[in-house]
């Protein structure tokens, strides 16, 4: 059984003392099911709230910090950029790769989000691979095209043996601070596809080993109902994840 992985991506909010506060009170929240070696909590800060947040997890094992966004290069004159060896010098042991936002947003290729996953996995970051569809493409019947697709690539910066190298999390475009959340039968579908793809391209092993959250619209309401769903690893949390009262019950769903 792969323990459930919850993860907070705050975007771009919660400055350093913020960041602060945050922590104080969701630990007098959170009570963790699970206590192990590996992080089951995860927190995407904004780059700059990174060693506040590195300095109030203190040593809670279940808690790890991720990066919102590297850079595939180690270094050079790229004003605004993050390298993997700079978010891990600063406390992130994890990184965002293809978001949703970095994509259509900011014009994030899938030959950049693959230099990135590489880049990250050579720094010690485990990659949080994002994929999902576009409504038109849902619309179009291209769900797995697309998500197949992106995945794929994400794949080709994985080195053969590398060790729990990715998370993947399953983030329909159109459920993402809309409001709107994927079925539970669209959920499964799209997570059945990736862990078969998995397999296909990989292993078996290497796809069991594989977390695959969703993310979308995710909140204390639907937590459970996402969490029970086949395949379903874990839940990428947007704008829930900003409200420590909030992003304990569902951390606690999981």
């Amino acid at each position: 059984m792969r323990p459930k992985v919850i993860a907070g991506n705050w975007k771009m909010h919660h400055g350093p003392s913020a960041t602060r506060r945050f922590f104080s009170r969701f630990f007098s929240e959170f009570s963790p099911r699970f206590e192990g070696a590996e992080p089951t909590i995860l927190i995407f800060p904004p780059a700059i709230s990174l060693p506040a947040a590195a300095e109030s997890r203190g040593g809670r094992p279940e808690i790890g910090l991720g990066i919102q966004n590297i850079h595939w290069e180690s270094k050079g004159a790229l004003t605004g950029e993050h390298s993997a060896s700079m978010a891990l010098a600063a406390g992130a042991r994890f990184a965002l790769v293809g978001h949703s936002e970095r994509r259509h947003v900011f014009g994030e290729t899938d030959a950049q989000v693959e230099l990135k996953v590489a880049a990250a996995i050579r720094e010690s970051l485990t990659p949080v691979v994002c994929v999902g569809e576009t409504l038109d493409e849902r619309r179009g019947g291209q769900v797995e095209e697309v998500i197949v697709r992106q995945l794929d690539a994400a794949l080709l910066g994985v080195p053969e043996g590398a060790k729990k190298p990715i998370l993947v999390a399953y983030e329909p475009v159109w459920a993402i601070g809309t409001g709107e959340t994927a079925t539970t039968d669209d959920v499964a579908e799209a997570h059945g596809i990736l862990r078969r793809r998995l397999t296909e391209v990989r292993s078996d092993g290497f796809a069991q080993g594989v977390a695959i959250l969703y993310g979308g619209s995710v909140k204390p309401g639907n937590a459970a109902d996402l969490l029970a769903v086949a395949d379903v690893d874990g839940v990428l949390v947007g704008a829930a994840s900003l409200d420590p009262e909030s992003f304990a019950r569902i951390a606690e769903s999981g």
